[in-house]
């Protein structure tokens, strides 16, 4: 038996299709929103929509923008010879709050995994080596601390090292098994300072 009517239902059920977002919590926000002045929805909603058709890849290093280049590799003031390898945009803003790191990312989207069935191909990888042929002198893996980030590391690491670049990995103080988005600001400045040659 439907508690609601349909367009409440349907609010409903959009807002429990977001990740991370239960039955309750949808409940929640559907009737926030209900309670909204329209310009705020209407707001809400524009945004939505925009950010949908707007956000692109960077072009150089595949974060999220909606500029041919994120801010970051438009920056004359970072260090583009050094390229932080992270998974995906949320390890990127994790690092970029620290606002100790001064050089340039490339994201993945990914990480090799075998049981998955994500190979090399599957992400940024071929990207990452166009950008190597540049005047690049380190390649900074800070890839997650799982089996999967583990294993792109160990790839990485075996793909750029005939090139001459140095290659170093975060060093410890990053949990095993922990998504790098979680993790405190210290943690990952200590494991960015301490980070090790491979």
């Amino acid at each position: 038996m439907d508690y609601y009517s349909s367009k409440i239902t349907a609010l409903i059920d959009e807002f429990s299709r977001l990740p991370g977002i239960g039955a309750k919590s949808a409940q929640r926000l559907a009737f926030h929103v209900i309670s909204m002045p329209e310009e705020r929805v209407n707001g809400l909603a524009q945004a939505l929509v925009e950010a949908r058709r707007g956000v692109r890849y960077c072009k150089e290093c595949f974060t999220l923008t909606d500029d041919e280049l994120c801010p970051i590799c438009a920056s004359e003031k970072r260090d583009h010879g050094t390229i932080m390898v992270v998974e995906n945009t949320r390890d990127l803003a994790a690092y970029e709050k620290t606002g100790r790191y001064e050089g340039v990312y490339h994201v993945l989207h990914g990480a090799i995994s075998p049981a998955l069935g994500i190979g090399p191909a599957d992400i940024r990888l071929k990207e990452l080596m166009t950008r190597l042929a540049g005047d690049v002198k380190e390649v900074i893996i800070a890839t997650n601390s799982s089996l999967e980030g583990e294993t792109t590391a160990m790839y990485l690491s075996k793909l750029i090292k005939p090139t001459g670049i140095l290659v170093t990995r975060i060093a410890s103080g990053v949990p095993v098994g922990g998504d790098l988005e979680y993790i405190d600001e210290v943690t990952l400045l200590r494991a960015l300072e301490g980070r090790t040659e491979l």
